[in-house]
Parts: C-alpha cells; structure tokens; sequence
C-alpha cells in the first residue's frame, strides 16, 4: 500500500457509490490525486474506471460519495462545469473540428478578441506558444486534420493548458497511437508533470502503465482493489489483483517455460503471417488448423479482438498476409470473409450481434442471406425449418421462432447468435467473448457444443477474458498482451498462475 505520498492531494474521491437499475457500477471507490503525478487507473473491463471518470466529469451524479478539488466539495453538473472546476479530460477519440485550424480548435469557445472582432494573430500567437510548453513546434494555422492523431491529442490537451486545468485525466488516449507516437505523448506528460499537474491516466496496456506512472489504483468489479506506488508493485502482482486471482509465490513458480505448439497432425486450415493494423495490432503469426479449438487469452485492450476483427475483414490490416487452404486471400468486407467459411460472433452483442427489434427467426437467418445475396431471398418455409432446428439444437427458451430476440434473456441471445453463424456451415468460428453475462449453465451448453463442432471438423478461435475457460477448453492458446503475441502453448502447458506471469510479463518464466 502508499507508504509515501504529498500531504494534500489535489482531488480526492470519497466513497462514491453509483447505481443503475440492477446494477451496482460503483461501490464506495476512493481515490487520491496528487500534484506533479502520473496516477494510472486499471482494472478489466467492467471494473468501473468509466463509470468513475463520468461521475468526476460530471456525466453522471453519484449516488453516495464526495469529490473534493484541492480540499473543497464539489459537484460537477456537467463536463463544462467540471472543466469550469479545473478538471479537463481528453478522450481515446479526439472530438475537435478537423476542418478547422489548430489554432481554432484550441480556442473554440474563447477566441482573443480585438474591437468586438476575433484577435487572430493573437490566437496563432499564444496558440504557439501553448504548443510550444509540451514542445510541440507545428503551424498551427493548417487545419487540424492535416496532422496525425497523436498531435491532435496534444492539441486537445493544450486546451485544458488554456482554462488552467489542476486535473488532466486522459481516457485510454494511446489506443489508436503507435510506438513513436506513444513516446511523443509520453514526453508531454512528463513535462506536465514537472510542471505540477496531475495527471490520471486510464490505459490497459501494462508497458506503458510502468512507463509512466508514479502511482496505480487498480478497480474490480466496481470497487477499488487498492492503491500503490508502481515502482512497488510487479507486473504479475497487478494483473493478479485486476483478474482477482491469488498472487503467486516464489515458491509456488512452477511455471512452464514458453514453449512453441508440438507440430500438429491437425492440418492448417488458416495462416496469418505479420498481420498488423497500425495502433491496433502489431505483427502477429498466427495458425489455426482443421478441428481445432485455438484460445486467446490475454487482458481487455491485450489485441486479441484486433486480431480477430482482421481475420473476419471488420478491419482492413496494414500488414501481413493471410492464406486459407493454402490459398492467399485479401478481405475487403466481412462478405468477403464469409465467402471464405468464416463466421464472427463480435463481442458487443447489444451492437453488433442481435438485432432487438427482429425475431429469433429473422436474427438466425441473417448471415446466410447476406452469403446468399439480396436477389435470392431464403424461401420463408425454409427460414422456420432452419430457425425450428436450431432453436431445438441449442436448447434455445423463446416462446416461439417469432418472438422478438429482445425479450429473451442474454444467454438465449447470445445462443441465437451462435446458430446465426451455425447455419452457415462455416469452417472457422470465432467466437468473442461468447460467454459473457450469461448464467453459469447457458456457459456450459453453449461450450459443449462449440467443443463438439470441433469433433466433426469445424475451426474455432475462442477469446475469453475467463481464463479457466480457456484453459479447459482449448486445445493451442495463444496469450495477448500490448497487441502482441506473448507466447503460444499446447494443451496443458499452463495453469491460471502460468498464463498470469505471461500476460504480465510476455514470459512464463518472469
């Protein structure tokens, strides 16, 4: 725990508490934010660090709780009032005008004024000189869009410099950024930081939290885990307390080494090689045989829905190539990828998976008529016979095939889903995230039937931030972190302690 700290913290959260209907987000967090820190929050998804930053902001009131700015109560209505307060937030996407100058985009809202006119050589002036401060030299009458996205953030930050902000809190702001200019970044805020602002910093990304960071709150499932000094705190120790397991220890270090899959008498059905997405993805190789169930385990942000995005053409990859049955293919649109025998049940049911309004029959047959093409409408017989089967097959509850999906509940959603892909008679599945928010035995059905689709032959890529689920289920695991590859295991290689030390670390042996 903080052993050292500066006596008066510049802001100071007390017990904030926030519900929304059937759900505790918040659950007494504390937190303190020194001046002159970097102070990192972590935590997987749906540990809270959203909800948190939104009730600092003012997005949201809290239900219980203060917020104290260099000891005073305050109670941010809005994001103005909070910036108002001194609390200013740049976000993973830059919301300013990309059609207009730099200079504008910073003083938007403010501009110097000169005889009831807009000072404009005043504003390019101390515009500059803003930029000047993080040591950002660049013209800042061209429009913003003529610059990359890392000093569009910079000129988002330079805004909060402006109305003289005591709290910069930066929103996962490396998401989209690569190396050199997460370094740039990285450099700003540690002039800032010599400069006496505090600075919270939300990332998944554990290379950079110990890059940057004098101090971490780690949250868990809506409440604070602890508050540490980084230089205090290992990596495997903070992955532990973020996924809740029990730190391992020295002892206990039984830790396969990282070992390269035994050759396969499973044939490849597909191969990636140097498959990469700038800010996304770094160059990964990654391959999937015939009948397998292939696992990828690693934290929210690790890359592993990247990767998968890439494989299905949802996102277009930068680099690399990609081979099916021995033949290169280019994905210009998930049609294409579907055409190849893939299917892709995305993480985010609510947006892109079920769609509410239709009915069970009409989510379950969308994949096949887009593979079919709009000239050739399934027949509607032949949409109930094939909604029929697999309601029956899945097990799943409706009262009938033309009961809106959205009344059912999430695992008979996320089941519905699953035939969507199902009827397609794809060759490889992947499944993101399939499993989540839904009851232990919707859990279990729904991965009995994956594993018995790979026993006649069907590929499946399986991510899954439950990593006892993965262990038991996969046959190869590839483990994700900082959109990488840390390692490639068998069957058995690893244990909940082992998969740990290389999501921290990149090595089961650290």
């Amino acid at each position: 725990m903080i052993s050292s700290a500066p006596a008066t913290p510049v802001l100071e959260l007390r017990g904030i508490s926030k519900a929304f209907t059937g759900v505790q987000a918040l659950n007494a967090v504390s937190l303190n934010l020194f001046p002159g820190e970097v102070h990192t929050l972590m935590g997987q998804n749906g540990a809270g660090k959203s909800t948190l930053i939104k009730v600092l902001t003012g997005v949201y009131a809290p239900d219980h709780g203060q917020i104290l700015l260099a000891g005073q109560a305050i109670q941010p209505q809005s994001t103005l009032d909070a910036q108002n307060h001194g609390i200013s937030t740049v976000y993973q996407e830059v919301n300013l005008c990309p059609n207009l100058s730099v200079a504008e985009n910073i003083f938007i809202g403010r501009y110097p004024r000169k005889f009831g006119r807009i000072d404009w050589s005043a504003m390019t002036r101390q515009a500059t000189a803003l930029l000047e401060r993080m040591q950002i030299r660049i013209d800042v009458t061209l429009p913003l869009a003529h610059y990359p996205l890392a000093i569009q953030q910079m000129v988002a930050i330079s805004r909060s410099l402006l109305v003289s902000a005591k709290v910069l809190i930066l929103d996962e702001p490396t998401s989209s950024l690569d190396e050199k200019e997460v370094d740039l970044l990285f450099s700003v805020l540690r002039g800032l930081r010599e400069q006496g602002m505090a600075i919270l910093f939300v990332t998944h990304f554990l290379d950079q939290t110990y890059a940057i960071s004098d101090r971490i709150t780690v949250m868990r499932n809506g409440e604070r885990e602890g508050e540490y000094l980084a230089a205090d705190l290992s990596r495997v120790e903070l992955v532990n307390k973020m996924v809740g397991a029990p730190v391992a220890t020295e002892a206990a270090a039984p830790v396969a080494a990282a070992v390269a899959a035994e050759p396969s008498r499973l044939q490849s059905f597909l191969r990636a090689v140097g498959l990469s997405r700038r800010g996304a993805l770094l160059p990964m190789d990654l391959d999937i045989h015939k009948g397998e169930l292939l696992g990828l385990a690693g934290l929210l942000g690790s890359g592993r829905t990247e990767a998968a995005r890439l494989l299905f053409g949802a996102d277009k990859a930068d680099g690399g190539t990609i081979t099916i049955d021995g033949k290169e293919q280019s994905f210009a649109s998930p049609r294409d990828a579907i055409a190849a025998g893939i299917g892709f049940c995305s993480e985010d049911r609510k947006h892109e998976g079920a769609i509410l309004e239709l009915s069970v029959r009409e989510n379950l047959i969308l994949a096949l008529q887009a593979r079919m093409g709009i000239m050739r409408a399934i027949p509607l017989k032949r949409q109930q016979q094939l909604a029929e089967e697999y309601v029956k097959a899945l097990g799943i509850k409706t009262a009938s095939i033309e009961t809106p999906i959205g009344s059912l509940s999430g695992g008979n959603q996320q089941k519905v889903l699953l035939a969507r892909w199902l009827v397609t008679d794809p060759k490889l599945l992947i499944l993101d995230e399939p499993t989540r928010g839904i009851d232990v035995r919707a859990k279990q059905e729904i991965m009995d039937y994956v594993s018995a689709l790979c026993r006649k032959g069907m590929s499946i890529l399986f991510i899954s931030s439950e990593l006892p689920e993965v262990l038991r289920v996969s046959d190869r695991i590839v483990v994700m972190r900082d959109r990488k590859a840390g390692g490639e295991y068998p069957r058995g290689a690893l244990d909940e302690t082992t998969v740990l030390h290389v999501i921290a670390a990149g090595d089961a042996n650290a």
